[in-house]
């Protein structure tokens, strides 16, 4: 398959999603967060090593464009359902992380024939459970402060971005606020949903997350029936990233064994 992202139009060609794919095997779908696409490249193109792996950038990040329309959770599901058609993918196994790792839980609640299982790593989506602890917005801290949240070791973090980094980042923070600024970062009512789940689901866990810690990824864990929890030891909200292949092992024998 091409590495090359390439376009799709999809609903009478009001929306184009840029796709980029790669490899040939098991079907992926890896779905990034906040953090925009390059957060998920390397582990997308660990897994291309012995699959078919599928990233879509949302619409409105890295400069790619959003009708004003597409603003809702719901919208994201829908495309990326559409995607897996079009595409005909097959047993797919749905990765993603942080928001990506909310749309991959609400596709699952949607039970397409497609999707075999999914894995959520350090997704957010659902409460917290208490009205004292809240979902951390990393934009709202010093930049040094912001890669302690996320990252067990900083140095592992996205460096030094340029200032045109730095605006991409921003305008998809912009993004993100439209898709699930309010209420933060989740959905008051999925948590009640999770119990719809019908697919095998791996919960992986950055243990140094502090956007949304450990306890929180138990109670997803909690909340999904048959749900499998797996700490991964020195990472934080990016466990993809500090923690590569570790991931990607785990990712492959989950797909293995469904």
């Amino acid at each position: 398959m091409s590495d090359q992202e390439k376009k799709i139009p999809f609903f009478a060609e009001t929306l184009s999603l840029s796709v980029t794919e790669m490899g040939r095997g098991q079907h992926y779908l890896v779905l990034h967060g906040g953090a925009g696409p390059a957060s998920v490249a390397a582990l997308a193109e660990r897994l291309s090593q012995k699959g078919r792996v599928v990233v879509p950038i949302l619409p409105g990040f890295s400069g790619r464009s959003r009708p004003d329309w597409f603003r809702r959770v719901d919208d994201v599901v829908t495309a990326y359902l559409a995607l897996i058609e079009r595409l005909d993918l097959s047993k797919v196994v749905v990765v993603g992380n942080s928001f990506g790792g909310w749309v991959a839980a609400e596709m699952a609640l949607r039970h397409s024939k497609r999707v075999a299982g999914i894995v959520l790593l350090n997704a957010v989506g659902i409460d917290t459970g208490s009205a004292d602890k809240v979902i951390a917005d990393p934009m709202k801290v010093p930049p040094e402060e912001r890669t302690a949240l996320s990252f067990h070791d900083p140095r592992k973090s996205f460096g030094n971005p340029s200032p045109e980094q730095l605006a991409v980042m921003a305008e998809n923070q912009k993004t993100l606020r439209v898709f699930a600024g309010e209420p933060f970062m989740h959905d008051p009512s999925l948590l009640g949903r999770l119990k719809g789940f019908s697919v095998p689901t791996l919960v992986a866990w950055g243990e140094s997350d502090r956007i949304v810690d450990v306890d929180y990824g138990r109670r997803w864990t909690a909340g999904i029936p048959g749900a499998r929890f797996h700490l991964v030891p020195e990472a934080g909200h990016f466990p993809q990233i500090e923690q590569k292949e570790a991931i990607a092992r785990l990712v492959e024998e989950f797909a293995a064994g469904l």
